[in-house]
C-alpha cells in the first residue's frame, strides 16, 4: 500500500514508523529483526530502508603504490526490503540515491522493486562519497533528486528509457522526497531550498519526509513556508533522539542542524552516556506529543540500527 493511501486510511490519526540502516557487510539479517521486533507493538505502517553508496578505500602495495578499491559496506538494501515485507506484513520503503547509479541503474532498480511489489521508494540525491568534497554523479546519471524524481514519474507513466519497447508496463511508485526544516546545507537560502523542493513535487513526488529536527519550531514555520508556496502534499517529521554526549559535535556538522540550548546543556550536565540517553528519549517524547497533537500525518524515527529508545518513546507516546 502506497504511504498516501496509509495517511488517507488514518483520518486524521497521527501513525507510527521508522527508519533502518542496512547491517554492515558480513552481518545475518537477524541483526536487523532483533531490532525491527520490539517496534511492532506500535504497529508501523511502512519501514524506511537506507541505501549506502560506495566507499573508496586504498590498500598500499608492497611497492609502496597505493591501490584504490571501491567498497559497499552496507549492502542489501533492497533484499532487506523484501524480507520484512515477507516477515512483517508491512510495507518496506528503500531509498534510492542520484549518487552511484547511472540512468540505467536506476531504471533496473526500481524494475526489481516493481517485481517485488515494492511500491514506495525515496528518491534522494545522497551524499558525495567520503572522500570527495563535492556530490559528483555518475556519468549519464542525475545531479539532482528532482530529476531522479522524473524519471519514476515517467516509468509510472510506462515511460522507459528504451524508447522503442513495445507494450511497455507502467509502474505504480508512490515517490517520497526529503524536507529541510533548516535547509539543506548546500542551499544558499531556504528560499531556494524551497524552489527546488517545489520542482521534485512537479516532477512527481507524493509526500515529503524531512531531515531530522529538534525544535518543534523549525518543523511548523518550515510546513507553513511550503503551503505558501503551494506546496500541498504531506510534509512528515523525523525525530532522532540523541543518546550520546559526542552527538552534540557531529549532529550539527554532520547534519547542519541546531540542536537548542536547553537540549545541549540537558546534555553537558549528564554524568555520563546512560543520563544522555534518558535526556534524548525525554526530549524526542515531548517533541512526539506536540506533533501528535498538531495532527501530523506520521511521527518518522530515525533509529540507526538501534530500537530501544525508540520503543521507550513510542511506548509513552503511541
Amino acid at each position: 500500500m502506497k504511504v498516501t493511501e496509509h495517511i488517507a486510511q488514518s483520518k486524521g490519526e497521527t501513525r507510527f514508523s521508522f527508519e533502518i540502516l542496512p547491517p554492515l557487510k558480513g552481518q545475518h539479517i537477524d541483526s536487523i529483526f532483533n531490532n525491527i521486533d520490539p517496534l511492532m507493538e506500535f504497529n508501523p505502517p511502512f519501514i524506511d530502508v537506507t541505501y549506502h553508496r560506495e566507499e573508496y578505500t586504498y590498500k598500499e602495495l608492497e611497492n609502496g603504490l597505493l591501490e584504490k578499491k571501491v567498497v559497499k559496506k552496507r549492502p542489501g538494501t533492497v533484499g532487506i526490503c523484501a524480507a520484512i515485507q515477507n516477515k512483517y506484513n508491512v510495507d518496506a520503503i528503500p531509498h534510492i540515491l542520484c549518487g552511484g547509479f547511472t540512468k540505467e541503474d536506476t531504471e533496473n532498480f526500481l524494475i526489481d522493486l516493481d517485481f517485488l511489489e515494492i511500491d514506495n521508494v525515496v528518491a534522494l540525491r545522497g551524499d558525495a562519497v567520503k572522500s570527495e568534497m563535492y556530490f559528483k554523479s555518475e556519468k549519464n546519471g542525475h545531479n539532482y533528486a528532482s530529476d531522479l524524481v522524473g524519471q519514476i514519474g515517467n516509468l509510472n507513466k510506462g515511460k522507459y528509457l528504451d524508447e522503442d519497447l513495445q507494450n511497455s508496463s507502467a509502474t505504480n511508485f508512490c515517490i517520497g522526497v526529503a524536507g529541510y526544516p533548516e535547509k539543506h546545507m548546500e542551499a544558499p537560502s531556504m528560499e531556494s531550498d524551497i524552489h527546488f523542493l517545489k520542482k521534485k513535487i512537479k516532477n512527481g513526488a507524493d509526500y515529503i519526509v524531512t531531515q531530522m529536527f529538534f525544535d518543534n519550531q523549525k518543523y511548523f514555520d518550515f510546513v507553513k513556508k511550503c503551503r505558501k508556496e503551494g506546496i500541498t502534499v504531506p510534509i512528515i517529521p523525523g525525530l532522532k533522539p540523541i543518546s550520546t554526549k559526542k552527538q552534540l559535535n557531529l549532529i550539527p556538522y554532520r547534519f547542519k542542524v541546531d540542536l537548542p540550548d536547553d537540549l545541549v546543556m540537558a546534555v553537558v550536565k549528564a554524568k555520563d552516556n546512560k543520563a544522555v540517553r534518558q535526556v534524548g528519549i525525554e526530549w524526542c517524547i515531548a517533541q512526539s506529543k506536540e506533533l501528535i497533537k498538531a495532527k501530523v500525518p506520521f511521527v518518522h524515527y530515525y533509529s540507526m540500527g538501534k530500537s530501544d529508545n525508540i520503543q521507550t518513546i513510542a511506548s509513552e507516546v503511541f
